[in-house]
C-alpha cells in the first residue's frame, strides 16, 4: 500500500485547514492511499525560527517526513514572488543539509480564498446546519481577483451561525474556519483557481520523478 508522510509549513495557525485540503490532493494526483500529516507548530519552540529557511530546519527536524508543503499566502504580492521566496529559503536550506522533496502552496490573496466554495460545510462549521438564510458565497471564478476573502469569510461565517447580540460575540471565529475545510469531501471545485492547478501540477512532478514513493 502506498503511504506517505508529509509536513506543513504554513504562515499561521489558522492555515491548518490546508491540510484536508492537501491530503486530498495527494490522494488525486499522487495517487497515494495512507496519508500521515502533520502541522509543524513551531510557536512554542524556546526560540522559534525567524527565517523561512530556518523554520523549514525546524521542521524537518521536528516532524520527519517524506514531503514538505510550505506555504505562504500571495496577499498583495505577486504571487511569483512568493514563489521565489520559498525557493531562494530552500536552497539555503538545502546548503545546509535539507533534502526533503517540496511543494510550494501559495493561494492568491490568501487561505480563506480556499474556504469559500462548500455552502453546507460552512454552515456546518458555523455551528447551524439547517440554516435558510441566504449566505452571499462569491462565486470561485472570481474569489482569487477579491482584495479580501478574510473579511468575506468572516461575515459568511457570522451569517451561516444565526447567532446575534451577545451570542454572535462568543462565536468562536478561529475555530470554526478552520473546521471548514474537515468537513468537505470533495475540493474539485477549487481545480478553477490558477494557484490550486500549480498545486496539483507540482505534485504531479514530483510523482513523476520519482519523489512519491512506497515505504
Amino acid at each position: 500500500m502506498n503511504e506517505i508522510r508529509y509536513t506543513l509549513i504554513s504562515d499561521g495557525p489558522s492555515d491548518r485547514s490546508l491540510v484536508p485540503i492537501l491530503t486530498w490532493a495527494l490522494r488525486e494526483k499522487g495517487e497515494v492511499s495512507r496519508i500521515q500529516a502533520e502541522w509543524a507548530d513551531l510557536r512554542r519552540l524556546p526560540q522559534p525560527p525567524q527565517t523561512l529557511h530556518a523554520r523549514i530546519l525546524n521542521a524537518i527536524d521536528l516532524f520527519p517526513s517524506d514531503l514538505l508543503f510550505i506555504h505562504r499566502d500571495a496577499e498583495k504580492e505577486d504571487p511569483e514572488h512568493r514563489y521565489k521566496e520559498i525557493h531562494a529559503a530552500l536552497n539555503e536550506a538545502n546548503q545546509r543539509g535539507f533534502q526533503t522533496p517540496a511543494v510550494c502552496v501559495v493561494p492568491v490573496q490568501m487561505t480563506k480564498a480556499w474556504l469559500l466554495f462548500d455552502e453546507t460545510a460552512i454552515r456546518l462549521a458555523a455551528g447551524n446546519p439547517n440554516g435558510k438564510n441566504p449566505l452571499k458565497v462569491p462565486d470561485l471564478s472570481i474569489i482569487e481577483q477579491i482584495p479580501d476573502p478574510k473579511e468575506i469569510l468572516f461575515n459568511i461565517l457570522r451569517e451561516a451561525s444565526g447567532l446575534r447580540g451577545r451570542h454572535l460575540k462568543r462565536f468562536n471565529m478561529a475555530e470554526s474556519r478552520i473546521r471548514i475545510t474537515e468537513l468537505v469531501s470533495d475540493f474539485a471545485p477549487l481545480r478553477k483557481l490558477s494557484a490550486f492547478q500549480r498545486l496539483e501540477e507540482d505534485i504531479s512532478r514530483l510523482k513523476r520523478n520519482g519523489w512519491i514513493f512506497e515505504i
